[in-house]
């Protein structure tokens, strides 16, 4: 059974870091593309980042330059480095995964993790 952990939100203020891990269990990690996306209440959930299992990585716009998302396969664990937090970045975080099948794709979630981000 698949499951992803996240952990390492928080409260933090305008100009400060996060870094949230998501651990993950129940597949063979290295074969899988992780992201991660945020919900800001009121609001869609949305891309941050991606990392695919090759190690090719895409940021939404508004968080280039300031993320950074890392994978270790050793450890079946994928971070987001978060640099320069703004109040516009307060949301809950999703970490997820996608494991390729023979039909496509398929995807699981974690349980979030809030961040805050005061002015």
């Amino acid at each position: 059974q698949v499951q992803l952990v996240e952990s390492g939100g928080g409260l933090v203020q305008a100009g400060g870091s996060l870094r949230l891990s998501c651990a993950a269990s129940g597949s063979i990690f290295s074969i899988n593309d992780m992201g991660w996306y945020r919900q800001a209440p009121g609001k869609q959930r949305e891309l941050v980042a991606r990392i695919s299992s090759g190690g090719r990585t895409n940021y939404a716009d508004s968080v280039k330059g300031r993320f950074t998302i890392s994978r270790d396969n050793a450890k079946n664990t994928v971070y987001l480095q978060m640099n320069s937090l703004k109040p516009g970045d307060t949301a809950v975080y999703y970490c997820k995964q996608e494991t390729p099948t023979m039909s496509g794709f398929k995807e699981w979630w974690g349980q979030g993790t809030q961040v805050t981000v005061s002015s």
